[in-house]
């Protein structure tokens, strides 16, 4: 069994505690609100604790069943998928769902403990209800969108992607953005609706992903590419992870004082803390080539 589903099976197991606690407690507040108890006098008295105490037990009715639906998902999810085939993203995915559930739940808990008819007040307000909608509109689409990208295999927490210009890796997928961290420790939020409109490349997919480096070259003096490649290819052959084959030198844009040289090579997924050495070598053989061009 892998880390994620262990970790995910040992939570689940938690929140089953935690079930049976609810349930015990629900059972004692239906026994104390409809019994013949010590609180019988009180509630006929106070129409407000009544209201209360109506409310607690709708609102933990409510979570309780909000959770069996969660636990009997997720264990029918953790059977029926291999241990390499366990994503986060569903159980992130259920999460919000239930979250969304539960403070609908408290929302009316709330109304009921006021005394107010959740269905007679919704009725009341239609209209208003109605402008609430169009003013959230793009809420609810980037909620949807969020939950969309949630239950799909095409991006998962961890992934490598690129979203226009931005690139990093997935972080979080909340109901309005999509986090990512990029190399340099930055976090980028990426709206969802932008998410799903947008071409998004997932270096992830593949069991490898390109390592780009861009340098411009002073036109002014001889530029010889081959043994700028030779060279920069000598030194991705010293690890196992990077495909030193792949690799490639390429102009990408000539100017009239300047060259924009591109070098590219493909490397494992996964390795990041060799691609951090790989880049810092690479970095500093680009450097040290630049030099010596000024120099000549």
């Amino acid at each position: 069994m892998n880390h994620l589903k262990s970790s995910i099976q040992v939570k689940e197991n938690v929140r089953r505690r935690n079930f049976a606690i609810k349930l015990l407690l629900l059972i004692i507040l239906e026994i104390l609100y409809e019994g013949d108890t010590f609180l019988r006098p009180l509630l006929e008295k106070f129409e407000i604790l009544n209201h209360i105490i109506r409310a607690l037990i709708f609102l933990i009715s409510t979570n309780l069943i909000i959770s069996l639906g969660r636990i009997i998902t997720l264990r029918i999810y953790l059977q029926q998928r291999e241990d390499s085939k366990v994503q986060p993203n569903f159980v992130i995915g259920i999460g919000r769902i239930a979250g969304i559930l539960n403070s609908i739940g408290l929302l009316i808990c709330l109304m009921l403990a006021f005394g107010i008819r959740p269905l007679e007040f919704l009725t009341s307000i239609t209209i208003v209800a109605a402008a609430i909608a169009l003013l959230t509109k793009e809420y609810i689409t980037s909620i949807a969108n969020g939950l969309i990208m949630m239950f799909s295999d095409q991006l998962e927490i961890g992934d490598k992607i690129q979203v226009g210009k931005h690139i990093g890796f997935i972080r979080d997928i909340t109901l309005i953005n999509l986090v990512l961290k990029n190399d340099s420790g930055e976090i980028i939020l990426i709206p969802n609706t932008m998410a799903l409109t947008t071409d998004v490349v997932n270096f992830s997919k593949n069991n490898t992903h390109q390592v780009i480096f861009d340098v411009e070259i002073s036109a002014k003096s001889e530029i010889h590419l081959n043994p700028l490649e030779e060279k920069l290819v000598s030194i991705l052959e010293k690890f196992e992870v990077v495909f030193s084959d792949g690799a490639q030198l390429n102009v990408i844009e000539r100017k009239a004082e300047t060259v924009l040289v591109r070098f590219q090579f493909p490397i494992k997924t996964g390795e990041k803390a060799t691609e951090i050495i790989v880049k810092k070598e690479i970095n500093q053989a680009l450097i040290d080539w630049s030099h010596e061009q000024r120099k000549a």
